[in-house]
């Protein structure tokens, strides 16, 4: 499976580039190098990666926002590296969708374990949830489909779900008014337990709040219980 996987190493450092790149291909992983944010851009049309390792400061563009355009636009999961080890730098890169951060200096084989652990949650194939008894639910302005895998708001236009999306909606219409905690979601959305580094759901739910929430900073179906996790209501109310 590695021979087929590429990779994209984005730093502005030719010798992390360099040796991040040799110890990757010699773990069988096609690796294209990039010495920033433009580089990465181009390569985007052309040959997307499969994954990306991003350095947060970079000259020009840096790797914050370089990552918000890769979650706005793709599904390809970011690996950050940075020398920014504070508590809110790792917090910040995490929100903005980075599927894990690591910092320099690194250990080689953590990064490839960290690597083989993402890739295995993506790479899996998407099973379709089991039918539901009712296809199409309504909450607030929204009527969810799960047969149609459609998700239309109340101006008839439909708003388009990547897979783990519509797997993670599914879990939350099943149990409305339910706290559910982290590992629950993990294991409901993608079939394992959570690991220490996993923040994947957070992502996920932050990813489907902008889609379905007026205000994504004052949530109105998908409610965080801090030390808990989150629960979903389908009235379209702030109590």
């Amino acid at each position: 499976m590695n021979s087929a996987t590429h990779i994209a190493i984005v730093d502005d450092y030719e010798d992390i580039r360099d040796l991040v790149g040799q110890y990757l291909r010699q773990h069988g992983y096609h690796v294209t190098t990039c010495e920033n944010a433009l580089s990465l851009r181009q390569l985007l049309e052309v040959q997307p990666p499969d994954l990306v390792i991003l350095d947060v400061m970079m000259p020009g563009e840096d790797g914050l926002t370089l990552c918000r355009h890769l979650r706005t636009h793709t599904e390809i999961p970011v690996i950050f590296l940075s020398a920014m080890t504070e508590d809110l730098d790792v917090i910040l890169g995490l929100e903005l969708g980075a599927d894990d951060y690591l910092a320099k200096p690194f250990n080689p084989r953590e990064l490839l374990a960290r690597i083989k652990a993402i890739l295995r949650r993506v790479q899996r194939p998407v099973e379709a949830p089991a039918a539901p008894v009712t296809e199409s639910i309504q909450f607030g302005q929204w009527t969810f489909n799960r047969k149609l895998r459609e998700l239309v708001g109340a101006d008839g236009i439909s708003t388009p779900l990547s897979a783990s999306e519509f797997k993670l909606l599914c879990v939350f219409v099943d149990h409305p008014e339910q706290v559910l905690t982290r590992d629950e979601l993990l294991e409901q959305v993608a079939g394992r337990q959570q690991d220490y580094f996993d923040r994947s759901i957070d992502n996920q739910v932050s990813r489907l709040r902008k889609k379905i929430e007026a205000d994504p900073r004052q949530p109105r179906h998908i409610k965080t219980h801090w030390g808990g996790g989150y629960s979903f209501s389908l009235l379209d109310c702030s109590s």
